[in-house]
């Protein structure tokens, strides 16, 4: 049977529950902002939180009683969701095979590692495309009772393609680390880790400006929602560091599984 096709197959149940745990994620985001809408009382009530924790949380920033304001808010938590996915996917696709151990009738396959890994990387890329649409769609739906303008919908564009790029950065880190580490068993708590790694990055760089340069370390602060609601674009520097990511992940990706040993 096809790789790629294999690997699709595979992972339709883990995509299913993606799916499901995105749609109550985007229920519940709606479900909350519904006491916000066209309610400045409850807006008010978030002042009288610290300063720090309304920096952390990018409160200020947006107007909460829209739904634009709202989703400008809610972008982190998509972030964190869908990125989350991407990581397991990208370790997953490649470790499972040690793990079963299926890795014997893999090898047996008239094709090369590198054709291998190629395949299962446009799989797990395919999932996230498709996590990232569903999550598209039910953001649309979820917002059609509040009327949302063309701003919302130009907004919510930059948005999905600012997650694809988190996507990316971290589908290809997962895979990497799939790749490359002996224990194939730590792969994936050790690239979850490293993803909450860079997110709480993003958060002590809100809380202290004199750790402004960690942003650097982290996906989370390279797409700033505020700035992309406000100027309709993103820092061109951080696609640039964030295709590096991505180019870099892949590369070791390829070089390492070639040459190491695997466990039949």
């Amino acid at each position: 049977m096809n790789i790629f096709l294999r690997e699709l197959k595979a992972n339709r149940k883990s995509l299913f529950i993606w799916c499901i745990i995105t749609a109550l994620f985007v229920l519940l985001g709606i479900a909350k902002f519904s006491a916000y809408y066209n309610n400045p009382a409850m807006v008010a009530v978030l002042t009288d939180l610290p300063k720090q924790v309304l920096s952390a949380l990018n409160v200020q920033a947006f107007n909460l009683t829209t739904i634009t304001g709202f989703y400008g808010l809610m972008f982190t938590y998509y972030a964190l969701l869908l990125t989350i996915a991407a990581v397991m996917w990208g370790t997953d696709i490649i470790t499972k095979e040690e793990r079963d151990k299926t890795v014997e009738f893999s090898l047996t396959l008239p094709v090369t590692r590198a054709r291998l890994v190629t395949s299962k990387a446009l799989a797990a890329l395919v999932n996230c495309v498709a996590l990232l649409l569903f999550t598209w769609v039910a953001s649309i739906v979820s917002a059609v009772k509040y009327q949302p303008d063309a701003e919302f919908f130009r907004f919510l564009s930059l948005c999905m393609l600012a997650l694809f790029i988190m996507q990316m950065v971290f589908l290809a880190v997962g895979i990497f680390l799939g790749c490359a580490m002996k224990r194939y068993k730590l792969a994936t708590s050790t690239a979850i880790s490293l993803l909450l790694v860079t997110y709480f990055f993003s958060i002590i760089t809100a809380l202290n400006s004199k750790l402004d340069f960690l942003k650097y370390f982290s996906p989370f602060k390279y797409f700033d929602p505020a700035a992309m609601l406000n100027q309709s674009k993103m820092d061109i520097v951080f696609v640039g560091i964030s295709a590096a990511i991505v180019i870099a992940g892949m590369a070791g990706a390829y070089l390492t599984y070639t040459k190491r040993d695997l466990y039949i």
